[in-house]
């Protein structure tokens, strides 16, 4: 008997087993969907997750460098850095003076205040005071109207562009442009409206309300704690850029040779390699759990093939007597095992599916073609390993004996 022939036979008499024991086929497909279910969503969430975190990073602009008080992800004692100095705007004066390697420089400070307007309110805004070229060297882009201009820095003009979430709440049933809006007690003539961004663990600007820093100063804090957002003229020369940027930091805030720093430079490779870090973790993860519930699901799925083998002891006696090889035995049960597991992948796969239509939007949480196929290999592979015993066994079997059972 050709292989596609036993393959075929094999597929037929593992559906009719399938059906003439449907309440033990289907708790046994019940741990391979748990199973699948969570592999699949697993999988979903951190490739969603990924992309996501690498959009969001990717507003920060490769040849930006990031000048902080205190840099993220780092490992330090807080006693030893809490009383660090503000990074002051005067720094970002220095740095456009002194600097050679450098295109563009920005401050940038924030505060947190309510908006108002005629009888509506949004608390918890954030309120972000910089210059004309931060929209330059951010890449962001409006909606509506403009960014504001130097001259109005300059001048201290209570202007103000709104992040797309805050616009959408003043003004959704109107033209927002010229129109007022009042923080802290201070009227702001709207110039402009940013075009929605990536809400990415709140990376994006759709709830920043973006003043002129000269207001900032002016209105909120004097003196301010910012962030210098740095753009270099040539990507490939980055690392010498930064070393220039780190020199001109360290005689700015008169540390000594061999002190440390007492501020930070980042890059967006500092956050993409943090999440490298914790995507790995994750993954890690995700392969414990869901390697956890196809074992738990491969036992059920053994123990079952054990009975089956066990009932059908007499069919497999005759198979073999009438010219059954072991190879067919072994494939039909296999089949069997497979068939079962593929069941439970296909029924795994559209509740995932529809959990993964539930899940916010801004995880990207979806069914991707390489994910639903390492779903539906695994479940297969889980079938085959998990039928393989029981199989072998039945493949073994001396017909002489198969036949005298009861």
């Amino acid at each position: 008997m050709r292989f596609l022939d036993e393959l075929r036979e094999g597929l037929v008499i593992a559906w009719a087993a399938i059906r003439a024991n449907k309440l033990r086929a289907g708790l046994t497909i019940l741990g391979v969907v748990i199973g699948i279910v969570t592999v699949t969503l697993m999988g979903s969430a951190i490739q969603g997750i990924g992309t996501s975190f690498q959009r969001a990073v990717g507003q920060m602009g490769a040849d930006v460098l990031y000048i902080v008080k205190f840099p993220p992800f780092e490992p330090q004692e807080w006693w030893k850095v809490r009383n660090r100095r503000d990074i002051t705007l005067n720094y970002a004066r220095a740095m456009e003076r002194q600097a050679t390697q450098i295109q563009m420089v920005v401050p940038e400070t924030f505060t947190e205040s309510s908006v108002k307007r005629n009888n509506r309110s949004a608390s918890g805004v954030r309120i972000v005071g910089t210059t004309e070229s931060n929209f330059l060297i951010r890449n962001f882009s409006t909606s509506k109207g403009r960014f504001f201009s130097s001259s109005e820095v300059d001048g201290g003009r209570p202007v103000c562009v709104l992040g797309a979430d805050i616009a959408d709440k003043f003004f959704k049933y109107e033209a927002p442009l010229g129109q007022k809006i009042w923080v802290a007690g201070i009227g702001y003539e709207v110039v402009g409206v940013m075009a929605a961004s990536d809400k990415f663990l709140g990376m994006g600007s759709d709830n920043h309300v973006f003043i002129p820093i000269t207001q900032f100063t002016a209105r909120f804090v004097n003196q301010p704690d910012v962030t210098i957002l740095v753009k270099v003229r040539d990507l490939e020369k980055i690392e010498d850029a930064s070393e220039e940027v780190r020199g001109i930091m360290r005689k700015l805030r008169g540390l000594a040779p061999g002190k440390p720093d007492d501020f930070g430079i980042i890059h967006q490779d500092v956050f993409l390699k943090f999440f490298s870090r914790v995507g790995g973790s994750l993954a890690m993860a995700a392969l414990f759990i869901t390697g956890l519930s196809l074992f738990v699901g491969g036992i059920g799925i053994m123990n079952i093939m054990f009975v089956s083998v066990a009932e059908r002891t007499r069919e497999i006696g005759i198979r073999k007597a009438i010219g059954a090889k072991r190879r067919t035995i072994l494939l039909q049960f296999l089949i069997e095992a497979a068939a079962i597991c593929l069941i439970g992948g296909l029924i795994g796969l559209a509740i995932a599916s529809s959990i993964t239509l539930l899940m916010p939007k801004s995880l990207e949480a979806r069914l991707s073609p390489g994910i639903v196929a390492i779903a539906l290999g695994v479940s297969i592979l889980t079938g085959v390993v998990s039928g393989f015993l029981p199989a072998w066994r039945a493949a073994r079997m001396n017909p002489v004996d198969a036949l005298r059972s009861e």
